[in-house]
């Protein structure tokens, strides 16, 4: 599978990488199933995986998804130093509901229980979650590069951010990526300039929802710019959609989400699939609602 840069000091990775929360949350597959689509995912050509403590039902599930990352990897039969997990922290899940905690406590406490559930030492790749209105941002932001000079965390990225809190971030910690949004339903990555932002500074930009998400992807076959386009390629109308992302910039890196083996493979294949210029400008142009 071709490879990008995950972000300055950090190594090259898939250029699509595995988003794992699909399998923790409602709707899950049974945990047998899940370990198969992570190990698939690997299998595949996938470095990257994504997840984060929230990925889970509730409060009473945290770090679900974490552990089972963890307990694929350790039954898997290739070379666990060559896959970057990435976590995140700044969110909690009460009731079900997803909710800001940028508080200081709260990321350092939420990085050693995924410390724990990812059972290892080090975080490779440590996200703050999202910004917290209630919490000065900057104050977040310390609290992980504190976590990173104790060793707890090897790198840090960030999360549902704007260029200026990148500029923010940066001038506290060495930022290596930033995890927003994209895909031709949601393009604000595109249109604030985030994407730029992260092309011109080297920075990885994972994106997430790459295909929509949820029931937004069930659409993309009936999408009438779509079928002949994937014909041309012997593709899904998904692996070009994230094709299509993938052309956006180049250090996006999309993580799209799966439940299934079939999903995983497919979604990997994607990152080889070079669409044209005029194939591009077609997906770009169409309306794509939500």
């Amino acid at each position: 599978m071709r490879t990008r840069p995950l972000g300055p000091g950090a190594p090259a990775v898939s250029a699509i990488g595995l988003g794992a929360m699909p399998l923790s949350i409602s709707g899950r597959p049974p945990e047998s199933q899940a370990v198969s689509v992570i190990q698939a995912a690997l299998d595949a050509g996938m470095t990257l995986v994504d997840t984060a403590d929230v990925y889970c039902l509730d409060d009473r599930d945290i770090g679900h998804n974490e552990r089972l990352i963890a307990k694929a990897l350790a039954s898997w039969a290739g070379e666990r130093d060559s896959i970057v997990v990435a976590t995140k922290g700044g969110m909690t899940r009460p009731g079900g509901r997803w909710e800001e905690d940028g508080r200081p406590q709260h990321l350092k406490a939420a990085c050693e229980r995924s410390l724990k559930a990812l059972s290892v030492e080090r975080i490779d790749l440590y996200q703050f979650h999202a910004p917290d209105r209630a919490v000065p941002f900057t104050d977040s932001v310390g609290a992980i590069a504190e976590l990173q000079h104790e060793g707890k965390v090897r790198w840090v990225g960030l999360s549902n951010v704007t260029v200026g809190e990148i500029r923010t971030a940066q001038a506290i910690v060495d930022v290596v990526t930033v995890q927003n949004r994209l895909s031709p339903f949601h393009r604000e990555a595109l249109e604030t300039g985030v994407v730029k932002y992260c092309s011109d500074n080297g920075l990885a930009f994972l994106a997430y929802s790459p295909v929509g998400g949820g029931r937004l992807n069930k659409k993309l076959p009936d999408h009438p710019a779509l079928p002949p386009i994937a014909a041309a390629h012997a593709a899904s109308p998904h692996a070009v959609v994230l094709a299509w992302v993938l052309a956006q910039g180049p250090t996006v890196i999309p993580i799209p989400g799966a439940r299934t083996v079939e999903h995983a493979v497919d979604s990997a294949g994607a990152a080889d699939l070079v669409l044209s210029e005029e194939e591009l400008a077609i997906i770009s142009a169409a309306e794509f609602w939500s």
